[in-house]
């Protein structure tokens, strides 16, 4: 119920998101049910039919990396101080963002299933539409209500625990990240305060406050407790704090001297090298650090790169195995593999290469239009780079399906039009998705930027830069692994 009122009460551009979410899943949905369709009427070719099957893997994992996208920018399900208070802890926000998925992905499924019933004359009674071809259709055969079902439910299944998987709490400790140093007598650990020489056998180091317990007052007599309560207010009347907080620096060289005649105790002026703070009742506790940020992780470039390779290494070595396609047939299953695995290369290489995008545009004495356009982008590689590795997989596979299925080759049927439209929306959409979602996570800086007087010309201009430099890096990229890829296949 709150998944719902949640997707009832959102702005339109949120439920324009989810629109698209579901009419990929209804696309996705239809050219499943088109595979069974097609292996319910040649059931003499299991492996045609397995291989179209295989490859509608391309558009539902295009159309589940954007219901993820999506499922990110979404403002109701994002984590808020004091919800935990009424049980809407980052658990609960992220079952609630994963049924919304799958709400939005079922829609999708159950129009797909109308249209395909629908195109078959099933729901009119009338002959099936000759739009699609027939063998698609399954004319004349019923649909095993399992498979069907099966399919229907792959989308949303995929997509919902895809969500849960992105969006699951984390622990908010910060990572530790100091320095390792080397302790008392050699013991290597991560500590940063060493010990003087003598200090481990000195009475007194080894407390690691200056408040006395209550069972060493109980052996005290009533004497050494007046002095030593004499002596210690008179050492921290210097250092009295904000909110009521006595600090006594142990590393003083001379503590102060009491000024009400008492003999200052040893416990008084612990000399271990730290500072001692002892709080009165009516202190206010300081407040926690704050986590320090993730640093971006860049260290998949290098697999991106290997990945990438291994994938035209597989297109090739299939390529030059198999002849091309024939019409009215899929590529082979290693082409298939091919791309698979150059698709996930560059989506993997996508962050490290915005990032070094990023640091290009400042090496060379950088004015403050390529400095800011630069910071940018290293702050927003981890947003945006994958989408942009993904699009440039596909703009790649464009080109060689351009080249390959040319005048002279196989021509494009209803349904790999369909599957290409599908793959290329989504992935634009899912770039477009993360870039208007880095421009408002980055809202703060751009209103102290103009408070602070920055025209916003500028701003353009380094929106523009940005935009130039990404191109330039991933533009020839794209062509290259383009024409690598389609070396093989044009024979």
């Amino acid at each position: 119920m709150l998944a719902l009122r949640l997707t009832r009460t959102a702005h339109l551009a949120v439920h324009l998101r989810r629109l698209l979410v579901a009419v990929a899943s209804a696309g996705t949905g239809f050219l499943l049910l088109s595979a069974l369709g097609y292996a319910l009427s040649h059931p003499d070719t299991p492996g045609a039919a397995a291989l179209r099957l295989a490859w509608c893997a391309a558009p539902l994992a295009a159309a589940v990396h954007l219901a993820v996208t999506v499922a990110r920018t979404d403002p109701g399900t994002r984590p808020r101080s004091g919800l935990s208070a009424i049980g809407l802890g980052p658990g609960r926000l992220m079952a609630v963002s994963a049924t919304t998925t799958a709400l939005a992905a079922a829609l999708g499924s159950v129009a797909a299933l109308f249209l395909y019933l629908h195109l078959r004359g099933d729901l009119t009674g009338g002959p099936p539409s000759g739009r699609v071809a027939a063998d698609a259709l399954a004319v004349g055969q019923s649909l095993p209500a399992p498979a069907v079902l099966t399919l229907l439910v792959l989308v949303p299944a995929l997509a919902s625990a895809a969500v849960a998987h992105t969006l699951r709490p984390r622990d908010p400790r910060p990572t530790t990240t100091a320095p390792r140093g080397y302790g008392r007598f050699g013991a290597y650990g991560w500590g940063k305060t060493r010990e003087t020489f003598g200090a481990y056998g000195r009475f007194g180091s080894r407390t690691t406050t200056g408040a006395v317990t209550a069972d060493s007052r109980a052996d005290m007599t009533a004497g050494s407790r007046a002095d030593m309560a004499a002596g210690s207010r008179a050492a921290g009347a210097a250092r009295v704090g904000a909110g009521g907080a006595l600090r006594t620096q142990a590393s003083d060289p001379h503590p102060p001297t009491p000024t009400d005649g008492t003999t200052q105790t040893l416990d008084a002026v612990p000399s271990h090298p730290t500072d001692v703070t002892t709080e009165t009742p009516d202190a206010q506790p300081e407040p926690a650090p704050e986590p320090t940020p993730r640093p971006q992780n860049t260290t998949t470039l290098p697999w991106g790169i290997a990945v990438l390779a291994a994938g035209l290494t597989v297109e090739t070595y299939t390529g030059n195995a198999s002849p091309a396609p024939t019409p009215g047939t899929a590529p082979s299953a290693g082409v298939l593999i091919g791309w698979a695995l150059t698709a996930l290369g560059l989506a993997l290489a996508g962050p490290g290469l915005t990032h070094l995008c990023g640091r290009l545009l400042q090496a060379a004495r950088p004015g403050a239009l390529r400095l800011l356009a630069g910071r940018v982008l290293m702050e927003e590689s981890h947003r945006i780079g994958r989408p942009l590795g993904v699009v440039a997989a596909v703009a790649a596979a464009a080109y060689v399906a351009a080249t390959v299925y040319d005048g002279d080759g196989p021509a494009f049927g209803p349904l790999a039009t369909l599957g290409a439209l599908l793959v290329a929306g989504c992935t634009v959409a899912t770039l477009l998705t993360a870039a208007v979602a880095a421009k408002h996570a980055r809202a703060d800086t751009t209103d102290a930027l103009l408070r602070l007087g920055a025209p916003r010309a500028t701003l353009r201009g380094a929106a523009a830069v940005r935009a130039a430099a990404l191109l330039a890096l991933f533009g020839p990229l794209t062509l290259v692994v383009a024409v690598l890829a389609a070396l093989p296949l044009d024979h």
